[in-house]
């Protein structure tokens, strides 16, 4: 279980179970995974529905003790591609859970009030490529200017024609 410090802030806990983290995310969430890939003894990617983006990140990082390192985006013809990357310091292993969020239906749960360091990766990826991260706490803009056109996301590539 993860504890709150004096300020609110959830904390990991430090008495983690005595099975490997990678074992156990695998064992947790067995029946959600969409595809686990080992890059190298050190490096994991997972795939899982978006619906279970939180339950992931919460066993990951409060129950697995991993530290939140940060979140990416990438624009794929169909979908956007969020993924977390967390890091099990102590056994210099780094795992990354990805969510295919598709443009038509650009939603995703936040999971910055489960680790308050997503909180600015989140708004990033809203501003500049357009997925709206539901229940996050702080939702305003970052980096684009107050009066940049609403849904026009930089990063976003526009569909190209066969001209």
């Amino acid at each position: 279980m993860a504890s709150e410090n004096a300020f609110g802030v959830r904390k990991r806990n430090k008495d983690m179970s005595s099975l490997d983290p990678i074992e156990a995310i695998k064992a947790e969430f067995k029946d959600r995974i969409i595809d686990w890939e080992e890059k190298s003894p050190k490096r994991y990617y997972i795939t899982i529905p978006r619906e279970d983006i939180t339950k992931v990140a919460d066993f990951i990082f409060a129950k697995q003790g991993a530290r939140f390192i940060i979140a990416s985006g990438v624009d794929t013809p169909q979908a956007i591609e969020i993924l977390y990357h967390f890091a099990f310091d102590k056994l210099n292993k780094i795992f990354t859970v990805k969510v295919v969020v598709p443009k038509e239906n650009c939603e995703l749960e936040s999971i910055a009030s489960l680790i308050a360091g997503a909180n600015w990766i989140e708004r990033e990826i809203a501003e500049l490529l357009g997925v709206n991260f539901l229940n996050h706490p702080d939702p305003g803009r970052l980096l684009l200017a107050e009066d940049w056109p609403e849904g026009k996301y930089p990063l976003r590539q526009e569909p190209r024609s066969n001209k």
